[in-house]
């Protein structure tokens, strides 16, 4: 069998929210006979599996430093990135025995635009969200919607280009959108979304056509082309090992099989899970609130009148929670062999397997 020609750059955003869909996605790549080097830092390469294909390869790249303490943290990462690994993705690519064919790179990665046109290859956009969310950033960064009065955080931001013509407070709209504290640090991540809408060669989605047609449409509309990709949920492939999905965020105290076992046996809809972000890793001393206040959860005991409510209530069949099991079962049929997000995938690969013939 002849070695695959085809070459993909993966560059996640350094966060583990972020790095862990596309590697996933990277997965199911090669699994369709796709070169994968994904871009990490040291401190995420654990997230990538050992010696799991000959197509999949990594490139170490520094790990991102904040010498401005004033600035936002997010944009001193995508600064940093821009200025650090630009320079040594370029001279990388230009000397690896197999070019690369294209680059997917994070939404929070536009400049990669640029990087992608020094190295003469198309750039795809990878969002570990979903249309709808991609909708209202790029309405956003394109269309300024202001607030006509700074002193009302309730003042109503509308979207009437989006389907449904979508209505939020000023005060839910990003912070990154909000805070023009520093106009440069603004224009520097208004020019980041909009490569991703006005320069990107493609679009991939960690979701599925069933969950938003309507915004899928709606970003093929804005983009001016069909070259949309919705993939998700991306999982990882089976690999046959002990270490199964539950471990790919990395090793924990408690075995990511120790978790499955325990909440199998809980009830049905008998578990709050809590998030704390992608990017938020909480301290010890958080860690130890945290508990201190769950331990204390019991101390209190509700009425007998008020329990029968809440239990009613989180038991009871309203039509989200039944809208929300009709999400989960069509996002499993996705994902399923010949489902639609299989079907999208298979879609993407022939068009970068097309990039090589070019």
């Amino acid at each position: 069998m002849s070695t695959p020609q085809t070459h993909l750059l993966a560059y996640p955003f350094p966060s583990s929210g972020h790095i862990i869909p596309l590697i996933d996605l990277a997965k199911n790549l090669i699994s369709r006979n796709i070169n994968v080097t994904v871009l990490l830092t040291p401190s995420n390469q654990h997230l990538l599996p050992t010696n799991y294909s000959p197509l999949l390869q990594t490139l170490l790249l520094p790990s991102p430093q904040f010498p401005n303490p004033n600035q936002n943290r997010l944009i001193s990462i995508i600064t940093f990135m821009r200025q650090h690994h630009y320079p040594i993705i370029l001279q990388w690519a230009r000397v690896h025995h197999l070019p690369p064919s294209a680059i997917i790179s994070d939404f929070f990665l536009g400049w990669t635009h640029l990087l992608a046109r020094d190295l003469h290859v198309p750039r795809l956009v990878f969002s570990p969200s979903g249309a709808f969310a991609l909708s209202i950033s790029f309405s956003l960064w394109r269309d300024l919607p202001q607030n006509d009065n700074p002193d009302d955080a309730n003042s109503v931001v509308s979207f009437p280009n989006l389907p449904n013509s979508p209505v939020y407070p000023w005060w839910q709209i990003s912070y990154l959108f909000r805070d023009k504290k520093v106009e440069q640090d603004w224009e520097m991540m208004r020019t980041v979304y909009l490569f991703n809408l006005d320069a990107a060669w493609g679009v991939v989605f960690n979701s599925f056509i069933d969950l938003e047609p309507a915004y899928f449409d709606h970003i093929k509309k804005e983009l001016g082309h069909e070259r949309v990709w919705a993939v998700g949920p991306v999982l990882p492939l089976d690999s046959g090992s002990n270490t199964g999905p539950e471990e790919r965020g990395g090793a924990s105290t408690v075995s990511g099989q120790e978790l499955t076992t325990w909440l199998d046996k809980r009830e049905d809809r008998s578990v709050v899970y809590v998030c704390f972000g992608s990017r938020t890793f909480l301290t010890t001393a958080e860690m130890d609130v945290l508990t201190s206040a769950l331990e204390l959860r019991d101390e209190k005991v509700p009425e007998i009148s008020d329990l029968v409510k809440v239990i009613k209530g989180s038991l009871g069949r309203t039509k989200e929670r039944v809208r929300a099991e009709e999400f989960r079962d069509a996002a499993l049929g996705a994902i399923k062999e010949n489902g639609s997000s299989q079907k999208q995938l298979d879609a993407l690969v022939k068009e970068l397997n097309e990039l090589k013939k070019d």
